[in-house]
């Protein structure tokens, strides 16, 4: 399917096909799309939980204003981030970057130290919404990879990540939700599938210079 036709069919599903269930072969296009996304400096302050228990699905929905697709979606997508982004957090990528490339530590060293001293002086509310900001980007990736596989998708912020991290023991993996996208299949009946979008006309959201 052409990127833009892909776009033009993929829409915030509103109703699931609860029987319909995600081939594992596409959770796993969806698991390397994820981990390839490009975040700031390479750090990855975010990780991906996919959930598929319908009992705590159920149980989610009530902490996601009432949003039946998180209950009827063949997976749920939550989006976390990592609290902590310290000097061992950022030492860590750097043994990653060395095992990897084999970069010598004189190369490596300048702009580890940078950034060691650039989040020390960073509150922990500045990081967090850093952070955030890496897991909107896997969000958007994730949704034109959804809509190129067909797979439908519903992206959510309306929901409450205190009930989340303490229903899924996010807190004690030293992460908080921050984005949820159930994915699976639209039903038939999904009134909204057939709606025509609407969006601006190009030339009014497109600058050329």
């Amino acid at each position: 399917m052409d990127i833009v036709e892909a776009l033009h069919w993929r829409y915030a599903t509103k109703t699931f096909d609860s029987n319909a269930i995600l081939e594992q072969k596409k959770i796993e296009t969806l698991k390397n799309v994820f981990n390839l996304t490009a975040t700031s400096y390479g750090l990855q302050p975010i990780k991906l939980l996919i959930l598929k228990n319908k009992a705590l699905q159920k149980k989610l929905v009530k902490h996601s204003m009432d949003q039946e697709q998180v209950a009827q979606a063949s997976h749920v997508l939550v989006f976390c981030i990592e609290t902590t982004i310290d000097k061992i957090y950022v030492k860590s990528y750097f043994n990653l970057i060395k095992e990897i490339r084999n970069t010598p530590d004189e190369i490596l060293e300048p702009f580890k130290s940078f950034l060691i001293d650039d989040f020390k002086k960073m509150s922990q509310d500045s990081i967090e919404k850093w952070a955030t900001k890496q897991a909107y980007l896997a969000m958007g990736n994730l949704l034109t990879v959804c809509a190129v596989e067909k797979i439908d998708s519903c992206p959510m912020e309306g929901f409450t990540p205190t009930k989340y991290d303490e229903l899924l023991k996010l807190t004690e993996k030293g992460l908080k939700s921050v984005l949820v996208m159930p994915i699976g299949y639209r039903a038939k009946d999904d009134m909204f599938a057939s709606f025509k979008k609407v969006r601006k006309n190009i030339d009014d959201i497109i600058i050329e210079m």
